[in-house]
């Protein structure tokens, strides 16, 4: 598992592009969108929603699987 160390706090759509599982805003709103994205193995639908130090965001969309530990800067 990869650790990636961020400001906290930091909310799901800007983490997921910090950590290049997605491309871009409108990717990875949709990434999110379709469930593809969990938080410490729960599907996370809300860009919005606040991570903490500690939390596990996994990306699993069919092809890949890649889990990112948050870990505060």
């Amino acid at each position: 598992m990869e650790t990636l160390e961020v400001r906290l706090p930091i909310q799901l759509g800007q983490f997921v592009k910090l950590a290049n599982l997605a491309e871009n805003g409108a990717h990875a709103r949709e990434l999110i969108q379709n469930g593809d994205i969990s938080v410490n193995g729960e599907v996370e639908t809300r860009r919005s929603h606040n991570l903490r130090a500690g939390d596990i965001v996994a990306l699993d969309d069919g092809v890949d699987f890649i889990e990112i530990e948050v870990r505060p800067r």
